[in-house]
């Protein structure tokens, strides 16, 4: 029987975040997420979603063209067949990156995918389902990513960052709360503080605002 995975949707785009922004990328949306995060963009892949095979979604990814694969959910490693997914992707020579939220055990996603890993600041209502272990299964070709709302999630990532030296394991974003956190404000205190990390800006929203698919 084949392995099947609850995909809410597959679709091709600029990728807006991380070290491949502005690349032409295919994203596999997978169904479900444990978390609530207040700011989340993608309530509507909490549920539903179509059950495909693992070769219907690896062929369908291939039709774009482009070598750039983009997993993510709602959180793609609350599915078992995730990680078969991963690895069967990277088998056909494609560019694999993962994002997921932190909360979920990382160790057996295939050493080839790109882990862009979020670690849950107090404004997203789910600092508690941080799991700090992931950080030792981080590389140098991962990224580790800190959303802010407000001040106090900037300096709880700031101890956070300084705590586990995780800028000395993989790369750090930064990123504003889209409409919540003023962009320029974070800037200034990532430069007065002159912190190790990459400011972002998610682009895909400044192109296309929320829209779903894009």
């Amino acid at each position: 029987m084949a392995e099947t995975i609850r995909i809410t949707e597959i679709f091709y785009s600029l990728q807006g975040e991380s070290k491949t922004v502005g690349l032409p990328t295919v994203f596999i949306r997978l169904t479900g997420c444990p978390l609530r995060c207040q700011y989340c963009d993608t309530e509507y892949a909490f549920q539903g979603g179509n059950s495909l095979s693992i070769d219907t979604i690896i062929e369908h990814a291939k039709s774009f063209y482009t070598p750039y694969i983009t997993v993510t959910g709602g959180e793609p490693l609350a599915q078992k067949n995730c990680l078969q997914l991963l690895k069967k992707l990277a088998d056909n020579d494609l560019n694999v990156s993962l994002e997921t939220s932190g909360a979920l055990d990382i160790a057996q996603v295939d050493d080839r995918v790109i882990k862009i890993m979020d670690l849950k600041t107090p404004g997203s209502g789910e600092i508690h389902r941080n799991r700090y272990q992931n950080i030792d299964f981080l590389n140098s070709s991962d990224q580790v990513k800190f959303v802010i709302s407000h001040r106090e999630d900037y300096l709880w990532s700031k101890s956070i960052l300084e705590k586990y030296l995780i800028n000395q394991r993989c790369e750090v974003l930064f990123s504003p709360c889209a409409e919540v956190q003023n962009p320029a404000q974070l800037a200034d205190w990532i430069l007065e503080d002159q912190l190790p990390v990459r400011f972002q800006l998610q682009l895909h929203k400044i192109l296309w605002g929320n829209v779903a698919g894009k």
